[in-house]
């Protein structure tokens, strides 16, 4: 069993609190703190987010082996491109030492891409278009740069494997394919002893544009369940609920049954309910009870599985941060905002808005023929899920991500040190529930 570092190394808006898209955060947190300060708010923020005690706690827990989600922008700057940054190598060496130290081993995921490799907020592209697909020479840089960090972690036993691309979204399926097959004989030249994880089409979840089998590859989806969310019926263990499971989790693998080559679940969970909201202790058992049926599904196929994620503010990890922790208290009213105005794709509460968007969509349900209305991909997105995309998760994200950073104006070394801190494993909570399942699941009794 593994778990991922999400949120850490590649930032995401539901995992940290931050509206729409890291870079634009962080430039909106450059501009408000001042180069000195920012650079010292984030190194703190990456030390403190996983430590020693992190990597105990996970060993703790029976996981033996940690995927992490990494930006490319720490190895390549978008403007310099042909120069590989050091900072990447720093980072990462820091938690594959601290991780190697518990006998963990640990799978370098590589979730953000020049131009945005797919449309959701996760790639960091600000963008609704996955337009890495669209130009060779951000292909090819991409290329270029797994080749160098093949070429400096060649050696090391401690990492498991190479998962190239997360969650890819090319919507030709041919150009995915093309760029596998490039990146992964570049890579073999280097360091011909690691094993890739390969994620399909679609975001993890379609092999249908997948015509052969790249050697020494292993085959990676991504198996989250609707009824894991907010807006998914609940789950109540019914047998055509699990049926569903099973029916969803047969299609995803088929592709690996007819090679033969083995399957790895690179990414599912449910998120859970906050303390405030009501009924909470009974969804989040329902989420738990579908969580310990997902997990008998890969039992008897004896899968690899990792689950996202491990550390948060509240959503989904397997640890948490304090909600009287500093910086919890800090941006309080900006978060129940955030809540509020359901910016966010994960978790969306459209109590409050539904009235302002229902009449939008409806008017281009009106006004655009309704055999063109599925076209844009991902086409199971529908027109809703394109206009949430572009007007809430970007637009509206972006303007707000100033009103985020000024949260944090005018503070000093010291008063940004402990929001920082607010993410260290001793100042976190843990949600005993979902790390009971884990440990259970790893044999390891209580």
């Amino acid at each position: 069993g593994l778990a991922a570092t999400g949120g850490h190394t590649n930032m995401e808006n539901f995992i940290t609190g931050y509206p729409g898209h890291e870079h634009e955060m962080r430039a909106a947190m450059l501009e408000v703190l001042g180069k000195e300060k920012y650079d010292y708010f984030f190194d703190r923020f990456l030390d403190y987010f996983f430590t020693a005690a992190d990597a105990k706690f996970f060993a703790s827990v029976g996981l033996n082996c940690i995927r992490i989600p990494m930006n490319h922008r720490y190895f390549m700057d978008d403007l310099n491109p042909s120069v590989i940054k050091p900072e990447g190598f720093k980072l990462v060496d820091r938690i594959v030492e601290l991780c190697a130290a518990e006998n963990i081993y640990t799978i370098l995921d590589m979730h953000s891409f020049p131009g945005g490799q797919n449309q959701g907020w996760h790639s960091d592209s600000g963008l609704h278009r996955a337009t890495f697909w669209e130009y060779r020479d951000l292909q090819d840089r991409a290329t270029n740069m797994w080749v160098e960090i093949a070429k400096y972690y060649a050696g090391n036993t401690w990492i498991a494997g190479y998962n190239p691309m997360n969650e890819p979204a090319d919507p030709q399926h041919h150009n995915l394919q093309a760029w596998y097959r490039r990146v992964e004989k570049a890579i073999r030249e280097v360091d011909p002893h690691h094993i890739l994880f390969l994620d399909g089409n679609t975001y993890s979840m379609d092999f249908t544009g997948f015509k052969e089998v790249l050697p020494n590859c292993v085959y990676a989806i991504h198996d989250y369940a609707t009824m894991g969310f907010p807006a998914g019926q609940p789950y109540k263990g019914t047998s055509e609920q699990k049926d569903i499971l099973r029916t969803q989790y047969e299609r995803k693998v088929e592709f690996m049954r007819e090679h033969k080559v083995p399957i790895w679940n690179g990414e599912f969970g449910p998120v859970y309910a906050s303390p405030d909201e009501t009924n909470h202790e009974q969804i989040n058992q329902q989420r738990y009870n579908l969580l310990g049926e997902q997990l008998s599904v890969y039992k008897q196929d004896q899968i690899h599985w990792s689950i996202w994620l491990y550390k948060d503010i509240g959503f989904q990890g397997m640890v948490y941060t304090n909600p009287h922790s500093p910086y919890m208290r800090l941006l309080q009213p900006f978060f129940a905002k955030k809540k509020r105005l359901g910016l966010e794709k994960w978790g969306r509460d459209d109590t409050h808005v539904k009235h302002i968007y229902e009449p939008l969509i409806q008017h281009l349900k009106e006004e655009i023929p309704e055999r063109f209305q599925r076209r844009r991909y991902p086409h199971h997105w529908g027109l809703e899920g394109h206009v949430h995309r572009v007007v809430r998760e970007m637009l509206v994200s972006e303007l707000l991500t100033y009103e985020y950073a000024s949260y944090f104006e005018g503070k000093t070394m010291e008063e940004l040190d402990e929001p920082a801190a607010s993410f260290k494993l001793e100042n976190c909570l843990k949600r005993d529930g979902l790390n009971d399942i884990l440990q259970g699941d790893a044999g390891i009794s209580k």
